[in-house]
Formats: C-alpha cells, sequence, structure tokens
C-alpha cells in the first residue's frame, strides 16, 4: 500500500490507513498538529480522525501526497521506565530468540520504543521499536491473571500491563511505575508518541 486511503466513517470523521505502524505514528503526529479533529486515535496501521473541524474532503485533498518519509514524526517525549527483567516467559523468548537471557535483557535495554497506540486495557501502549528479527508468538493459552506493572512481549510488540488482568502475552519483567493514573494529565504515561526506555533497576 502506498500514501494514504481515507475512508468516510460518518459525517465528521475518516478513518486513514496506511502500510504500517511507523507511517501510523507519524501520520497521527501530522493529524494532530493539522488540527483536523478532535480526537486523533492511531493504532496499528489506521488514523481514525474523530470530530472532524473541517470538511472530509479537504482531509483527503491534503493527504493526496503525503509520504511518511516527508513528514517524519518529531520525537516524542522520553520515559525512562524502571524494570526488573526476570520474567517467567524469559527463558522462552531467549530460546525463541535463538539466544541468551542476557542477551535478550540487552536487545531490550537498548531499544527506544515509540508508543504506536494504546488499547485493550486504558493505560496500555502498544511499544514498537524491536528488531524485525525480535518477535516471539503469544502464548498458547492466556493467564487467568497478569500482576499490573508486568513487561511483555507478543508479535511486534512490547507493553506494559498497566492493571492487574487476564493476558496472553510473554512475560519478561516487571516495573512499580504507575501507568494509568485517572487523576493525571494525560491519564496515560506512555500516551502515543512517547518514547519508552526499559532502565534495569
Amino acid at each position: 500500500m502506498v500514501g494514504v486511503r481515507v475512508l468516510p466513517v460518518g459525517p465528521r470523521a475518516v478513518l486513514l490507513e496506511v502500510a504500517d505502524v511507523a507511517s501510523a505514528v507519524a501520520l497521527a503526529a501530522h493529524c494532530r498538529a493539522a488540527s483536523w479533529a478532535t480526537e486523533v486515535v492511531p493504532a496499528a496501521r489506521t488514523v481514525l480522525l474523530d470530530g472532524l473541524t473541517v470538511p472530509p474532503d479537504r482531509v483527503a485533498a491534503a493527504l493526496a501526497s503525503w509520504t511518511p518519509e516527508a513528514h517524519a514524526a518529531a520525537p516524542g517525549g522520553l520515559v525512562e521506565l524502571p524494570v526488573v527483567l526476570d520474567g517467567a516467559d524469559l527463558p522462552d523468548v531467549a530460546r525463541l530468540w535463538g539466544c541468551t537471557r542476557t542477551e535478550v535483557v540487552a536487545t531490550l535495554t537498548a531499544t527506544t520504543f515509540t508508543s504506536a497506540f494504546c488499547g485493550f486495557a486504558p493505560g496500555f501502549s502498544y511499544l514498537s521499536g524491536l528488531p524485525a528479527d525480535r518477535t516471539v508468538p503469544r502464548l498458547p493459552s492466556p493467564r487467568p491473571r497478569v500482576p499490573a506493572g508486568s513487561v511483555a512481549l507478543a508479535g511486534e510488540w512490547a507493553g506494559v500491563y498497566p492493571t492487574a488482568s487476564p493476558g496472553g502475552w510473554r512475560l519478561v519483567g516487571r516495573t512499580d511505575v504507575t501507568l494509568w493514573d485517572a487523576d493525571r494529565e494525560p491519564p496515560a504515561l506512555l500516551a502515543p508518541g512517547t518514547r519508552v526506555r526499559f532502565v534495569e533497576a
């Protein structure tokens, strides 16, 4: 897929489809800066503009020649999360990656992740940035309860569970940092666009 596909979603919203997560991150930042909508909601390969403040055809015309290369997102703020990387699935991740547990930890702490979008639970950010050869499958059966603060991997993503919940991601560590606080602005610590580093505690 090349460029942006613009799909109407009701009278005051459009869904923008792009090729990959990096394009979605860049496009979401571009749309926020353009102030075309009251809500800009990125996902893995889409951006929803809800509450349009301009006509949909104006958005489509403005994005007709848009490319992520020409509109790279400015780096977001950096959050360093203190983590203990001793998760129950760390040995399995090392086996799947064909390396040692020490090398898994080194990869995770050397990577600067980007919060691509939030979903699943309030404050849960899908963190992109893992090398392409460092994906892992979800667990065959999800755990009935994953503790809050668990650092986990699934597919191309890393994430941190903001609250205790069921989950099928592979656990590699934990943090004591509060990811979601309804009294904070914004409530999500790792809002879309935020850069994230795991720092061994």
